[in-house]
């Protein structure tokens, strides 16, 4: 999902990874939309989940490049194996105004962007215990 920092040219994509069973977030990054940034997200994930699941993503390429192979599946919206991730985004969307596409309010400096998205991560995490 990409959001706004400062302005509308400095666009920020954040990317976040989501255990299937229990719709918590298990690691979040901000970053643009490298195969670098991919790789940070991978990182950020607990050891386990990078030893032991399928990564269901969508088809960009950035995410070939930081998964194992082993570990990864690309997959259309069309099987719902990624709704879980596009209903979170809904979901972050609607309960914070920086988030909404084509809207006025954006965060003015880094710090508070990833303060917001934290804090709502947090109270997203502790509704799905």
């Amino acid at each position: 999902m990409w959001s706004f920092v400062g302005s509308k040219d400095q666009v920020r994509w954040v990317w976040v990874a989501l255990d299937e069973g229990t719709r918590r977030v298990l690691a979040m990054v901000v970053g643009d939309r490298s195969a670098a940034t991919a790789q940070r997200l991978w990182g950020a994930l607990p050891r386990g989940y990078r030893t032991g699941v399928t990564v269901y993503t969508d088809f960009l390429a950035s995410y070939r490049q930081a998964i194992p192979r082993a570990r990864h599946r690309a997959v259309g919206k069309d099987t719902g194996l990624t709704a879980h991730v596009e209903r979170f985004w809904l979901t972050l969307r609607q309960r914070c105004a920086r988030f909404v596409r084509k809207t006025l309010s954006f965060s003015k400096c880094e710090r508070n962007h990833l303060g917001a998205l934290w804090y709502f991560i947090r109270l997203y995490n502790l509704c799905h215990q």
